[in-house]
């Protein structure tokens, strides 16, 4: 059986019960982070008094390593291993790892579950006070400026078809200035919210023109939330 479980974004003490029973009750965990996992498992420990198995091992499976990962998670989910998928934080499979296994699980109808828990898109959503009946998820802005601004123009269409829906990116503190400029190029009266460091202590919301936030400095993880 393969639970995929949400963990928290930022905020430890966003856990739930249901999350660390299934954690600390897997006889493995797949996970994009061992660091993490291992800070997790002990945070687990000191809330809820859960240790995870003895015989429990841990699985590294980020980006680079699902495919060839793959074949060995497989293989013990069909001899009936309990398994675990983590990422880092937030979701598995939202801008992270666990496409792939997924898909294979649902081919060979393998057992499977999710646990939910806290996304940084939908947190950052009810932060930007837009209108929410529809929104977009883009996924981490592209590396390459041209890139970006195409993207920008698609999401700017999308945007306008959907009656003015918001849109949302992930996008690095390091970029985040440039892209407010090449934003600010194309939809400068756009109304953007930058959330900073979701559910941890600095947790900051900016909102303003992409001009107005261009011109400040950003740290820390961003989520970009634009409505055109």
């Amino acid at each position: 059986m393969l639970y995929i479980v949400g963990t928290p974004i930022g905020n430890m003490e966003d856990l739930s019960l249901r999350q660390a029973k299934t954690i600390t009750s897997a006889e493995i965990i797949v996970t994009e982070d061992t660091r993490s996992t291992g800070m997790l498992l002990k945070r687990i420990e000191e809330l809820f008094h859960l240790s995870k198995k003895p015989e429990c091992r841990l699985i590294s499976y980020y980006q680079d390593k699902e495919f060839e990962k793959l074949p060995e998670i497989i293989s013990l989910l069909e001899v009936g291993k309990e398994i675990v998928l983590i990422s880092e934080s937030g979701m598995p499979l939202i801008s992270d790892p666990g496409y792939l296994l997924v898909k294979e699980v649902i081919k060979r109808k393998i057992p499977y579950t999710v646990i939910p828990g806290p996304t940084a898109v939908v947190t950052a959503l009810a932060h930007s006070g837009f209108k929410l009946n529809h929104f977009t998820f883009f996924g981490f802005l592209p590396r390459k400026k041209g890139d970006v601004n195409k993207t920008l123009l698609k999401a700017q269409e999308v945007s306008l078809l959907l009656g003015g829906s918001p849109i949302v990116f992930y996008e690095s503190a390091n970029r985040l200035n440039e892209t407010l400029l090449l934003l600010d190029v194309v939809a400068p009266n756009a109304h953007v919210c930058v959330c900073r460091e979701l559910t941890k202590m600095y947790e900051e919301i900016l909102r303003g023109t992409p001009k107005e936030l261009s011109e400040m400095k950003f740290r820390g993880e961003i989520v970009l939330v634009i409505s055109f």
